[in-house]
């Protein structure tokens, strides 16, 4: 993880947040940078552990995994996860 030493919480939100709206591919900023706006003022530490390796991932395989292209590995397939695929399919239900 990119946690930085010494960082507060509300800190890495908000690398986290820019992270998410600032990924390289239109699509999962928009995805992304929504879901990052509404879960992370409310995200636990391991919570926002698990979100930052996620974006570690990177945009391709995220975005695969969140069309269905790709199964998400098991060690990602997790609260966080299934929590941004709901949130997916909220906005497309929309």
């Amino acid at each position: 993880m990119t946690e930085r030493a010494g960082e507060d919480i509300e800190t890495r939100r908000k690398r986290l947040l820019y992270r998410s709206i600032k990924t390289g591919m239109k699509e999962t900023d928009i995805l992304l940078g929504n879901f990052a706006k509404r879960h992370l003022p409310t995200f636990s530490e391991r919570q926002l552990d698990l979100y930052e390796r996620i974006l570690e991932a990177g945009d391709p395989v995220i975005f695969a995994w969140l069309c269905g292209q790709e199964a998400v590995p098991p060690s990602y397939d997790n609260d966080v996860m299934k929590l941004l695929t709901t949130f997916r399919i909220d906005q497309e239900s929309r």
